[in-house]
This record gives C-alpha cells, sequence and structure tokens, in this order.
C-alpha cells in the first residue's frame, strides 16, 4: 500500500470538522442530481470552497460512517504529484477500511497529473459520488478537459455577498421585511463601508482590522506565483507583476493601451503575450472583465472591457492610487454581486455611445437586454444627476429596455424622466434584495 495514502487517510478519520459558519450558497441540493454528476465548485483561492465541502460532508455523517466519507487536500505537502497517488487511492481505502468510499471530496486537484482522466474512470466505474474543487478554470466549465464534458456541473464560489457578510459579523436585521428600523438601517450602512472597505473574503472578514491587509496581501503573493505563475511557466515575472499593478489601478483597458503603456514603462513585451498574460490572470478568478455591449464581435474585442477585481479588499490593499475611491467600491460591489446572480445564460456587459455616455452594467439574458444599472455613490448634486439620467435613458432608447436603475448611496425613489421610469435605490438596500 501507498504509505502517504495511508497516514492521509487516518489523519482525515482522526480529524475534526469544526464549526463553520452558514453561508447562503450550499452543496447539499446537488447530492441526488440526476443523472449523477461530478460536481466542481469553482472560485478564488480562499474564497470559501474548502467550508462548502465541510459542511456537506458534516450532514453526510449524521448518516453515514467517516470511513465512507473522505476529504483529500491535495495541497497536502505530504501528496506526491504523480498519476500514482490517484491511482492508488481507491485501492488503498478498500485495503484499509474493506470497501469503497460512497462520497470523496477533491481539494484543489487540479495539478495533479492526469487528474481528468483519474475523475473520468472513477464515475464511469465506480458508485462514487464526486465533489471537487478548483482555484483555477482549468476545472471550469469554460476549460475542462475533453474527456469530462458532459459529467460535470459547475458550482461558481465567491467572496461572502453582503448578507453573508452580515451573518459573519453577526449583524442581525429583519431582511424580509420592505421597511428597516433606524436602528438597523445604522447597523447596515455602518457594516456596508466596512464590507466595502476590506471586501468578504471569508477569513479577512473575521480577522482584526490589523491584520485584514497582511492576509489580503499574503493571498495575493500566492496567487500571483502559484495559481499564475507555476501554472502558466511564466519566465518573466517581473512583467507580469507590472501589468497585474496596471490592471488593479485601472478601471477598463484595452491590449493596445497596455502595450504602449508596458512599453513606455521599459518592458519588452509583445501584445499576444499581453494577451496571454491577462488571460492567466482570469483564470486564477483574480480579475473579472466585462465587455461593451454590441451586435458586432469586432467592436467587442476592440473596445476597452471594464475590469473588476475578486473581492473589494483587494482594491483598498494593493491600489496605489487608492485613498477610499467609493465610486470605484461601490461599481466593484455592484459587479461581483452580479456575478453572484447570474444565471447560466445571463451575460454582463457596458454600454457606451459615440459621445462619450455611459450605462455600467447592461443585463442581459439569452438575447434579450433585461436591465441597465448606473451606479452613482454620489448622485446629490445636479449635474452629476444629470450625467447619469441621461445616459441611462439614452441606452433605454437604444437598447430598447425599460427596466432603469441607479444604484446610490442614500438616495431611493422612482422618478420619471423624459417619459422613462427610473428607479433609485441606496446600495446596501440593494444588496439585501
Amino acid at each position: 500500500m501507498n504509505e502517504s495514502i495511508k497516514t492521509i487517510l487516518h489523519s482525515w478519520i482522526d480529524k475534526k470538522i469544526p464549526a463553520l459558519k452558514p453561508r447562503s450558497i450550499t452543496l447539499d441540493d446537488y447530492l441526488n442530481s440526476k443523472p449523477k454528476k461530478i460536481i466542481v465548485a469553482t472560485g478564488f483561492r480562499r474564497c470559501g470552497k474548502t467550508c462548502l465541502l465541510l459542511r456537506l460532508i458534516s450532514t453526510l455523517l449524521v448518516k453515514n460512517r467517516k470511513e465512507e466519507v473522505f476529504y483529500i487536500n491535495f495541497e497536502d505537502e505530504r501528496i506526491s504529484r504523480d498519476t500514482k497517488f490517484l491511482s492508488d487511492l481507491i485501492p488503498s481505502i478498500k485495503e484499509t477500511f474493506f470497501a469503497e468510499p460512497k462520497f470523496l471530496f477533491l481539494d484543489e486537484i487540479q495539478d495533479m497529473p492526469d487528474w481528468s482522466r483519474w475523475l473520468r474512470r472513477i464515475y464511469d466505474n465506480y458508485d462514487i459520488t464526486l465533489f471537487v474543487t478548483g482555484s483555477s478554470s482549468k476545472v471550469s466549465s469554460h476549460e475542462i478537459p475533453t474527456e469530462l464534458r458532459g459529467r460535470c456541473l459547475e458550482v461558481k464560489v465567491f467572496p461572502l455577498s453582503f448578507k453573508e457578510f452580515l451573518v459573519f459579523k453577526e449583524i442581525q436585521i429583519n431582511s424580509q421585511s420592505a421597511r428597516y428600523s433606524e436602528n438597523e438601517r445604522a447597523m447596515v450602512v455602518k457594516a456596508l463601508d466596512e464590507f466595502l472597505y476590506y471586501g468578504g473574503m471569508p477569513e479577512v472578514v473575521l480577522a482584526p482590522e490589523e491584520k485584514k491587509f497582511e492576509i489580503l496581501q499574503q493571498y495575493y503573493s500566492t496567487v500571483v506565483s502559484k495559481d499564475i505563475s507555476e501554472r502558466f511557466r511564466i519566465r518573466n515575472d517581473e512583467v507580469l507583476k507590472a501589468l497585474l499593478r496596471l490592471l488593479i489601478n485601472s478601471n477598463r483597458y484595452t491590449i493596445s493601451k497596455m502595450y504602449n503603456t508596458m512599453k513606455s514603462m521599459g518592458y519588452a513585451v509583445g501584445k499576444t503575450s499581453l494577451a496571454n498574460y491577462i488571460g492567466y490572470i482570469e483564470s486564477s478568478y483574480f480579475l473579472i472583465s466585462i465587455p461593451v455591449i454590441s451586435p458586432k464581435i469586432k467592436e467587442q474585442m476592440q473596445c476597452p472591457r471594464q475590469c473588476y477585481l475578486i473581492d473589494n479588499g483587494f482594491i483598498s490593499a494593493l491600489s496605489t492610487r487608492f485613498s477610499k475611491n467609493y465610486g470605484r467600491l461601490y461599481e466593484n460591489a455592484v459587479a461581483l454581486e452580479l456575478m453572484r446572480r447570474a444565471d447560466y445564460d445571463t451575460t454582463i456587459h457596458y454600454w457606451k455611445d459615440r459621445f462619450g455616455k455611459e450605462v455600467d452594467f447592461v443585463i442581459k439574458v439569452g438575447t434579450e437586454v433585461r436591465q441597465l444599472i448606473q451606479v452613482c455613490s454620489d448622485i446629490t448634486h445636479p449635474d452629476t444627476k444629470e450625467r447619469e439620467t441621461s445616459a441611462i435613458i439614452r441606452a433605454s432608447i437604444e437598447l430598447d429596455c425599460d427596466n432603469l436603475l441607479i444604484i446610490t448611496s442614500d438616495y431611493e425613489g422612482a422618478e420619471q424622466i423624459h417619459n422613462k421610469n427610473i428607479t433609485f435605490i441606496p446600495l446596501w438596500k440593494w444588496l439585501l434584495v
């Protein structure tokens, strides 16, 4: 028997599962999926995927023996990066516990050699329910290897939503009510300020304030070194790090502009390499970019892409231009929430016309534009309100959509402007809808 597997198996049997805070997202509903699928939880490193696995394991252990439910963390340094470990896993479990497992939970398996072919074999030949996580798009529905296509169901995991943040902070409000007391409102607004600034990474939310940035910077360093540089064998780390600094301090980018900026900074890198690097960064889930809405694919590709970070805390901890830029923090938080709420056939864009008018988010379901959203942290100035409302009205006419929403800091109401009905809602209340 593979001795390292034996040691890891017994470590799991002896391990106590810690008490875990509940989240809105759960894997329980995927236990009895028909037809049977490999459930793949994807998302940024340390955003809570492992805890989702452990919460489901806790549920299973009510009715199943621990010898039937196994959790393997493939970032364990005792696990050798070779195919033999995977090949020996099921036989070792059978030899040690005299039965096949009923459930296998495989955390961060994507860096093991031939992991996808092994998973396919287990899926085809054993009656084992499989749950897999990955901090790389290698296990996502976009990049899943050919042998697993049609056999996997992806569950996207994000950092904490604002609702979950309140649960972690033990702030109780009656979110089912359309009205909030003054005390509830004050608590929520105060909590929102912390959520916007430090973000929703679970460990960071629970950490003392003086440790939050340190943890975020450690996450960032790990992602750069492990999920980008090592995975894609990047030889010039300095170019990658310079590009990341530019993206962290930008609201949008084009390859041409990035190329010119990098060239002016003295970095010799081609446009193709830059495009590849940005793809690598997105594959780690650190960066999310959205295109302009256009019926022309060429225009979508050539126009700047809006870019958002996977968590607001990284803007605060890493941006060199940052001084509580509430405009950017609001917009980033809205982008992440829209991603959380998106169904499989939902796409998110922004809108811009040739006169420079812009709408932050266009929500499209299939071929239909369902909603236009502007984000404005301070809409009290008449010129600002005119700019935001005129843009959303212009986009409403062009895109044939009358569901118009402007997210603000505190203004709430509904107004008819130029025969268009526009809803205004504070960010905190929209996040709790």
